[in-house]
């Protein structure tokens, strides 16, 4: 008996293995992206113009964060609820018009429940008006070189000239999640939101996989009779990141099942060679006439490549260039390029930055500094 019992148990615990030819089948597009490098895994239809629900909010929270990032707002402002914001329609946190409203309820009523009534308050915080927002919207979208991907409002109900891909919508993600701090918000399964009169509207999560799959920690849901259903979705486990994207699905169940079988194939199936770390010092570079002599070489982002598991990692080669350098340089200037050779090959090229505010000399700076080469016999006068 107790052997029949284990039988049945170890059936239970059987993961199938996925083949990639079988993934997202029930989505119209889909997408498999690695973070640390941008390497697209997987991808159907990826380029095709589809509508992208509350799946636009990616790009509406992505402009929030730079805004928050850059000083020009708070989490702790008062946002005023205009008339307009409140009468959203589809989903919302039900806003009251005139009243004020912290940042972070607005954004956590966003990344939680894709509030349409706070992603327009919101716009108008930042941008004045809705329609100042989306221009705003639209060339982000083409800074990020999104091919596929018009907005016509901030929140994703269905209009006319509304669209993106899944190949662009999980590069938005990717700039979204280089601002971590929302990730804080979008793994929040369910939270109370405290109103201005005291009262409180419970909030859950539209991606229910925030619950149900290890790792995963955002992003955002998306549907309308149009769009179908969607989910961009991120999952991290063992320092390695996946971004998915399925648009057009038939139901909430299929979206989530096609997004498990995305990330459950990235999780068994590749691994992450970090090159480089992160914060990783290159030495030491003269800056000519700079306050400070020597400036310190050092890349932004780590240096990483995606293997599938069964690969041996390869032990690359290093060449720095580096341009002259003159002060005065800031902190995150680029300086140069770290070249990462296979044999005599080039497999990537990445700028190098300096890591220190280096000011140009003064006259007085000229005069200490050539006394200083007197006094240690560098030089004569």
């Amino acid at each position: 008996m107790k052997k029949i019992f284990l039988l049945i148990l170890s059936l239970f615990l059987i993961i199938p293995k996925v083949h990639a030819e079988e993934l997202a089948p029930n989505a119209k597009s889909a997408v498999l992206m690695e973070f640390s490098t941008g390497k697209i895994l997987y991808a159907k239809n990826e380029k095709e113009k589809l509508p992208p629900a509350s799946m636009t909010k990616v790009m509406t929270l992505l402009l929030i964060m730079e805004a928050i990032d850059e000083g020009k707002i708070k989490l702790t402002d008062d946002v005023l609820i205009s008339e307009n914001a409140s009468s959203m329609g589809g989903s919302q946190i039900f806003l009251e018009p005139n009243s004020n409203m912290k940042v972070e309820e607005l954004l956590k009523g966003i990344a939680i429940a894709s509030g349409n009534d706070a992603a327009v308050a919101m716009a108008e915080k930042i941008g004045g008006t809705t329609e100042e927002f989306v221009k705003m919207m639209n060339e982000k979208a083409s800074e990020l070189n999104l091919k596929n991907t018009h907005f016509a409002n901030v929140h994703g109900l269905d209009t006319e000239n509304h669209y993106t891909s899944a190949e662009d919508m999980a590069i938005m993600a990717r700039e979204l999640i280089k601002h971590e701090k929302i990730l804080e918000y979008t793994s929040i399964y369910e939270e109370y939101l405290n109103k201005p009169d005291g009262s409180k509207t419970w909030l859950v999560n539209t991606n229910k996989l925030i619950r149900f799959f290890d790792g995963v920690d955002g992003l955002k849901t998306g549907y309308t009779t149009n769009a179908g259903f969607c989910l961009t979705s991120t999952a991290k486990r063992n320092n390695i990141r996946y971004i998915t994207v399925v648009m057009g699905e038939p139901s909430s169940e299929l979206r989530s099942s096609d997004t498990t079988g995305l990330l459950t194939y990235a999780f068994n199936n590749y691994k992450l060679n970090t090159i480089i770390e992160k914060g990783t010092e290159l030495g030491k570079v003269k800056i000519e006439k700079g306050k400070i002599e020597y400036g310190t070489l050092i890349l932004k982002e780590p240096v990483t490549e995606i293997l599938k598991t069964s690969d041996k990692n390869i032990n690359y080669q290093k060449n720095i260039k580096l341009n002259k350098i003159t002060a005065p340089v800031k902190s995150g200037d680029v300086v140069g390029e770290l070249e990462l050779l296979d044999g005599n090959k080039v497999i990537k090229t990445l700028p190098i930055t300096i890591k220190e505010n280096i000011a140009k000399r003064n006259y007085f700076d000229n005069f200490l500094k050539i006394l200083e080469e007197v006094l240690n016999g560098k030089t004569t006068i």
